[in-house]
C-alpha cells in the first residue's frame, strides 16, 4: 500500500489535509524535531502545533508497521503455496492489526494441536462430512474410520477427532472471530475475586475482592488496581461475555441444519468456543484494554509533568536553601543568583538549647550573601522549620519565606549527576541545592530527575515503561524548547532536550564553553564537535545568547530570518537594536512587503512578536504562597475549615491538594465541581492554588477528604502564594495502592 494513500488516511482521520501529512512526514523523515517544525515550518505545516504533529507521527508509525506485518503474511503464506487473488485481496484491504491476524491464523505455523493429531489419524474427510451437515447416520460415518493402527478404537474416538478438526475450523473463521471479538467490546464483564487465603495479605485489593463491572466501562484506575493485584497474585481475574450469547453466534453462522450431523457441529462449535476462542479474544481484550488504561494514565503523569516543568521560576535570585529535619538539624546552603553553591552548613531550629545561634546565623547568612528568598523544602520538619524561620523578628521583610516542592530531590542527591557537580558534597547538601536551584527555575532543575521519581503519576509503575518514558521524554523535550534554553548558562541535562542536540552534543557544548569561555554569538556554536548543519538548524532558535554580539541572538528568531530582520532595519533606516527596543519603528513595518515563496505570514508575526519582547519567558509571574498559619499537623483540621492549597497531583479520581499538614487530601471527582466532571483535569491543574473545604477527617489512617464545590479556584487567598509544593520527603510519589486506598475509604461518601 502506497504511502500516499497513508496520507488520505492520516488526513480523514485527523481532519487535515493531506498536504500538511506529506509536510511533516517529510519533515520527519529528514530527522526534524516536533518543536521544530511546529515552531520553525508553519508555512510547510499549515500552522499545525506540537499535538497535531505528534498525531501525525503516530498515524505513520501505526500504518507503518501495519504495512511491514501485511507484507511479511503475504510471504509467509506465498512461501507455503497457499496464496490466492482473494487471499491477496482481503490481506491487502485488511484495516486493522487483529483483522490481518484473523486471516494469517489458519496459515500461521502453530504447534502440534487436537486438530493435528486427528488430522494424523486421517480424520479430516470426517470432519468435512460433518461439517457439510448432509443427512447420514454419524455412528455409520464414523465407523468406517475406526483403525487399531491409526489409535481410532471407536465412533466416539472418530467423532471426538472429527470435532476437534472442526473446532480448529471455527476458531480460526476470520468472520466468526470478528463477531466474537465485537460481542466482547459491547458485553464483556471484566469479574475479580480473590485467591483463596490471600484476604488478609491482599487487604489493599479488599474492593476488588468480588467485583464485576462491564469492561469498556471500567475507568483505567481501576483496572491497572485490579491487575495489579492479579500481579500480586492477590486477585484472579476473567473477562468474556454471556456465554450464551456467544454461542449462538457461532451457531448461527455455522449450524445451517437440524440432523445428527449438525448436532456434531453445534458441539464443535461450544468446544472451539471454550477452549480456544474464548481465551484467545480475551488475551486481546485485556491488551486492548491495558493499552488503553496505559495511554490514560502516561497522558495524565503527561499533563502533570507539563504543568510542573513550566511552573512559575523566581527568577535570578539569591537563595537560602533549607533542607529540613528534626533529630539531624536542618542542611543549608547559600546559593548565589546563577544558582552556584556557595556555603553549606547546618542548624538546629528544632533544639530548644541552640534555637539562639540558629536564629543568629539565619540573620548572618542573609546579610553575608544578600539574600533575597528562603527556599525550605516541603517535607519532614517543613512546617515546622517554615514557623521557626517566619518567628525570627529581624529578618528583612523584603525576604520571602516559599515552601517548596522537594519531591525528587532525594533521588537527585544520590545521581551521577549530582556527584558530578558535587563529588565532595554530603547528599543532604546537594538536596538542600536542588531544593533552591527548583526555587529559582523549575524546568532546569526538574532535567536531572527521573521522571517517575517526581510523583505526579497515576499507576506508573503498572504502564508500558517504554511508551511512559518516550512520552515524558516528549514533554520535557517540548517544555525545554518552550522556554528556551541560554546556551552559556544551561547545564549538560538541559541542553540534551533541546532540538536536535541530544546527550553527545550538549556534552560538547559544555566541554567547549569551559575551554573557550561563552559563546559570543549563535553562529559560533558550529564550532562545537560534532555540530553539523542539520542540528545546528533544528536547535539554534531554542538557543538564546543573553549578551551576544548580535541582538537577535538572545531571541526565538531564527539565525535563517536573521536576514528579514536585517532588511526590515536597512528599510527603516535603523539598527536592528532600535528595531528591538523602539515600537515606533515596529509600527512602520508591513509584513505584506516580506512575503516570499518559502516565508509568510505565521513566521512574519512570529518574528514580530518576538522583537516586541525578545526570548520572553511563556511561563507564568512566580507568586508567593503560604499555608493557613493556624494549621500544621493533621490534628488541627477540622471539619468545614476552609483552607487555602496547591494541587499536587490530578489523577482520573480526582486531585490531591497539599493544605500545609504533611499529608495530601484527596478531593474526589465528584467534589471538584457542582456539575459532572468527566476529566479532572479540565477542572484543576497542577501547582494550581485552590480554596478546599474539609469534608472528613481520620487522623488514625492520616486521610482527609476536601471538597472544593463552591470554591473556585485561583480565587484570591488572604495569604499571599507559591506554586511548588507537592508530596513529602521519604515519599516521593503517591503510589497507586494509596489512590486506591484512599479512594476506598471515601466510596460510601462520595459514591
Amino acid at each position: 500500500m502506497s504511502e500516499i494513500h497513508f496520507y488520505k488516511k492520516i488526513a480523514l482521520s485527523l481532519n487535515i489535509n493531506e498536504k500538511q501529512v506529506d509536510a511533516v512526514v517529510g519533515l520527519l523523515d529528514e530527522g526534524a524535531t516536533i518543536p521544530f517544525i511546529s515552531r520553525y515550518r508553519k508555512e510547510m505545516t499549515g500552522s499545525l502545533d506540537e499535538v497535531q504533529v505528534a498525531n501525525v507521527r503516530d498515524e505513520i508509525e501505526r500504518l507503518r508497521a501495519l504495512e511491514k506485518r501485511r507484507e511479511f503474511i503475504l510471504e509467509s503464506i506465498e512461501g507455503q503455496g497457499k496464496l490466492t487473488p482473494e487471499l491477496i485481496s482481503l490481506i491487502r484491504y485488511a484495516e486493522t492489526i487483529s483483522a490481518l491476524e484473523d486471516i494469517y491464523l489458519p496459515y500461521k505455523p502453530k504447534r502440534r494441536t487436537r486438530a493435528t493429531i486427528a488430522r494424523e489419524k486421517g480424520l479430516e474427510p470426517l470432519a468435512q462430512l460433518l461439517f457439510d451437515q448432509g443427512k447420514m447416520d454419524v455412528d455409520v460415518e464414523a465407523e468406517r474410520f475406526i483403525s487399531e493402527d491409526m489409535d481410532v478404537k471407536s465412533s466416539a474416538d472418530a467423532l471426538s477427532g472429527a470435532r476437534d478438526i472442526i473446532a480448529e475450523w471455527v476458531n480460526e473463521n476470520a468472520e466468526a472471530r470478528d463477531k466474537i471479538r465485537n460481542l466482547f467490546k459491547r458485553s464483556a464483564t471484566i469479574k475479580s475475586k480473590v485467591l483463596r487465603g490471600k484476604e488478609e495479605a491482599g487487604e489493599k485489593f479488599k474492593d476488588y475482592f468480588e467485583w464485576e463491572e462491564n469492561l469498556l466501562a471500567c475507568p483505567s484506575h481501576r483496572l491497572l488496581a485490579i491487575r495489579r493485584g492479579e500481579s500480586e497474585e492477590v486477585l484472579s481475574i476473567h473477562i468474556a461475555p454471556p456465554e450464551d450469547e456467544a454461542l449462538d453466534i457461532l451457531v448461527n453462522q455455522f449450524v445451517n441444519a437440524n440432523n445428527t450431523a449438525s448436532a456434531q457441529v453445534k458441539l464443535a462449535c461450544g468446544d472451539s468456543y471454550n477452549r480456544m476462542m474464548q481465551c484467545s479474544i480475551e488475551s486481546e481484550m485485556r491488551m486492548m484494554t491495558k493499552e488503553l488504561a496505559d495511554e490514560k494514565a502516561i497522558q495524565v503523569f503527561a499533563n502533570n509533568m507539563r504543568e510542573l516543568m513550566l511552573a512559575s521560576p523566581l527568577g535570578q535570585k539569591a537563595i537560602l536553601a533549607i533542607d529540613p529535619g528534626f533529630r539531624t538539624g536542618c542542611k543549608v546552603v547559600a546559593l548565589d543568583k546563577q544558582g552556584k553553591l556557595l556555603d553549606d552548613t547546618v542548624i538546629y531550629p528544632h533544639e530548644q538549647n541552640k534555637i539562639f545561634q540558629t536564629n543568629q546565623l539565619v540573620l548572618a547568612w542573609c546579610d553575608k550573601f544578600k539574600i533575597e528568598a528562603i527556599a525550605i523544602g516541603n517535607g519532614t520538619a517543613g512546617r515546622e522549620t517554615e514557623t521557626f524561620i517566619r518567628s525570627i523578628e529581624e529578618l528583612p521583610k523584603s525576604i520571602h519565606v516559599i515552601m517548596v516542592n522537594e519531591s525528587g530531590a532525594s533521588i537527585y542527591s544520590a545521581s551521577d549527576v549530582a556527584r558530578e557537580e558535587f563529588a565532595d558534597k554530603d547528599i543532604t547538601v546537594r538536596g538542600a541545592v536542588s531544593i533552591g536551584r527548583r526555587l529559582a527555575d523549575p524546568l532546569a532543575e526538574l532535567v536531572k530527575i527521573d521522571a517517575k521519581s517526581i510523583g505526579v503519576g497515576q499507576y506508573q509503575h503498572d504502564v508500558d515503561q517504554y511508551l511512559l518514558k518516550k512520552k515524558l521524554d516528549e514533554v520535557v523535550e517540548s517544555c525545554v524548547n518552550k522556554v528556551g534554553v541560554e546556551v552559556n548558562t544551561a547545564s549538560k541535562q538541559l541542553l540534551t532536550y533541546v532540538s536536535g542536540l541530544g546527550a553527545v552534543l550538549a556534552k560538547n557544548i559544555v566541554e567547549y564553553r569551559n575551554e573557550n569561555g561563552p559563546f559570543k554569538s549563535r553562529k559560533d556554536i558550529l564550532k562545537v564537535p560534532r555540530m553539523g548543519e542539520k542540528a545546528f538548524e533544528q536547535a539554534a532558535g531554542f538557543l538564546r545568547i543573553a549578551n551576544g554580539k548580535n541582538p537577535l541572538d538572545k531571541s526565538a528568531v531564527h539565525p535563517e530570518s536573521y536576514i528579514i530582520v536585517e532588511k526590515m532595519a536597512a528599510d527603516l533606516n535603523c539598527t536592528i537594536e532600535q528595531l528591538m527596543t523602539e515600537k515606533e519603528f515596529r509600527k512602520q513595518i508591513s509584513l505584506q512587503k516580506y512575503v516570499t515563496e518559502k516565508v509568510g505570514l505565521p513566521t512574519l508575526n512570529d518574528i514580530m512578536n518576538e522583537l516586541d519582547k525578545p526570548g520572553r519567558d511563556p511561563r507564568k509571574l512566580f507568586e508567593v504562597f503560604n499555608f493557613d498559619d493556624s494549621v500544621h499537623e493533621i490534628a488541627d483540621l477540622r471539619v468545614g475549615m476552609k483552607l487555602p492549597g496547591i494541587v499536587t497531583n490530578v489523577t482520573n479520581f480526582g486531585a490531591f491538594v497539599d493544605i500545609g499538614v504533611h499529608q495530601d487530601g484527596l478531593v474526589h471527582v465528584s467534589q471538584l465541581s457542582n456539575t459532572f466532571v468527566s476529566d479532572p483535569n479540565t477542572v484543576v491543574k497542577v501547582q494550581q492554588q485552590v480554596m478546599v473545604t474539609v469534608t472528613e477527617i481520620d487522623v488514625q489512617r492520616k486521610r482527609i477528604a476536601l471538597s472544593i464545590k463552591d470554591n473556585i479556584p485561583n480565587a484570591p487567598v488572604s495569604k499571599p502564594v507559591q506554586a511548588n509544593i507537592n508530596n513529602k520527603k521519604g515519599k516521593p510519589e503517591v503510589s497507586a495502592n494509596d489512590f486506591a486506598s484512599q479512594l476506598a475509604a471515601l466510596k460510601d461518601k462520595f459514591k
